[in-house]
């Protein structure tokens, strides 16, 4: 069955990284895996020379949403669960903008928390100390962005890229394939291409979180454009 525990680091802005946690969340409903959900910064990996990095800023995006979360694990690691189920589904499920302050407010208020969780996270300067810890420690580690499956032997792995998270035994089969990578420290990178057809199917699967961000994304510098509905703008890809 492979190991019994994985670090899952996420940024909540991405959509392929949501779809991915709908996944590892069957899994764990399956096999008991014990998944710790951990933090990692689009925006920093991303952030263009000469700009501020995302703790420098009052609000950023993906960063602010995860000194929310960080808040909250002290609280109870149960609640970082929910906050980045309630968050993702918000932005790429529903097409809202939980990294608008006042949305995220709405969000813990559904959950029968406090909204002023949302200020007490960004007053506290140590939320922003954890999330960068835990994002530095995976880039030392090799990661370059999400998800990235951190392994209790130090091993990292990418992925897995997902459209349809597979349920019930294909998910487990999926686990299985993916913690056997591990016997193979130099594979690096194994990938299918996308076709027409493919990209056809992401803009169309993604639309809520088109309509929902606030923000022009990158993926590792290439461009993808998805088109952005209703504007008529270019956007990239925010895996």
């Amino acid at each position: 069955m492979g190991p019994d525990a994985v670090d899952f680091h996420f940024d909540a802005m991405c959509p392929f990284a949501f779809r991915t946690s709908l996944w590892i969340r069957e899994v764990r409903a399956l096999t008991g895996l014990h998944v710790t959900w951990r933090f990692f910064s689009l925006e920093e990996v991303n952030r263009q020379e000469g700009k501020k990095h995302p703790w420098e800023r009052d609000w950023s995006y993906g960063w602010s949403m995860m000194r929310i979360g960080a808040l909250l694990r002290r609280r109870s690691p149960d609640l970082l669960d929910a906050w980045y189920l309630a968050a993702g589904t918000a932005l790429h499920v529903q097409g809202l903008k939980p990294h608008r302050p006042e949305v995220a407010r709405e969000l813990l208020a559904a959950m029968d928390l406090d909204p002023g969780l949302v200020d007490e996270a960004i007053a506290d300067p140590t939320t922003s100390d954890e999330v960068r810890a835990e994002h530095q420690a995976v880039v030392a580690a090799g990661g370059f962005g999400v998800p990235t499956l951190r392994f209790p032997d130090g091993q990292c792995l990418f992925g897995p890229v997902l459209l349809d998270p597979p349920r019930g035994d294909a998910a487990v089969r999926l686990w299985q394939a993916v913690a056997a990578w591990r016997e193979f420290p130099s594979l690096y990178e194994l990938q299918r291409p996308k076709t027409a057809a493919d990209e056809r199917r992401i803009v169309e699967a993604f639309q809520p979180y088109l309509v929902g961000r606030d923000w022009v994304s990158v993926n590792r510098g290439k461009i993808v454009d998805f088109g952005r509905p209703g504007d008529g703008q270019p956007g990239r890809s925010g895996a």
